[in-house]
């Protein structure tokens, strides 16, 4: 049964590490302070009573609005994350990622030019790396974030091989 109408029919999808979490909180960490203490400057300025020109339920409403999106977003990182797979089959790759748009991209093994692995400061620290596909069109946009290290290591060793099989081929 297909979870999805863009998922192939009888195809599991392999999800990132769940540390991709703690990984997309962190990156998302300093910008909702910000963006919090940036909406509340306002109602603290009509509380202590420096700005008697803003009404008082405007400053109150900006400053919930503000902390009420940035809550929301921190509520849909998980589900974002858990909506990140892929799954290897014989001719191809196939990455699928989005939670309100759903996306999926279908990488052919001889189109490969070569994979990348990366990993910064968080995801060494969390264990994890990301594989970028780079193929002959810049338009194709194949990232799969937060795998374990192990399993990075291993699918960047398994797409080279299957990608030069299949150029080898031609």
């Amino acid at each position: 049964m297909r979870s999805e109408p863009i998922d192939p029919e009888g195809l599991t999808f392999t999800g990132v590490s769940p540390r991709l979490v703690w990984a997309r909180a962190l990156g998302w960490l300093p910008g909702a302070v910000i963006t919090v203490v940036v909406c509340s400057v306002p109602l603290l300025l009509v509380l202590l009573g420096a700005w008697v020109w803003l009404p008082a339920w405007l400053a109150w409403t900006v400053a919930v609005a503000a902390l009420a999106v940035q809550l929301w977003r921190l509520v849909l990182i998980p589900r974002q994350v858990r909506a990140v797979g892929y799954a290897e089959r014989d001719e191809d790759l196939l990455i699928r990622s989005g939670l309100f748009f759903r996306r999926l991209v279908v990488v052919p093994y001889g189109r490969m030019q070569y994979v990348d692995v990366q990993a910064g400061p968080i995801d060494r620290m969390l264990g994890m790396a990301g594989i970028k596909l780079h193929t002959a069109s810049a338009a194709t946009d194949a990232a799969i974030p937060g795998l374990p290290a192990g399993e990075a290591a291993r699918l960047r060793e398994a797409l080279s091989a299957r990608g030069e099989a299949r150029l080898a081929g031609l």
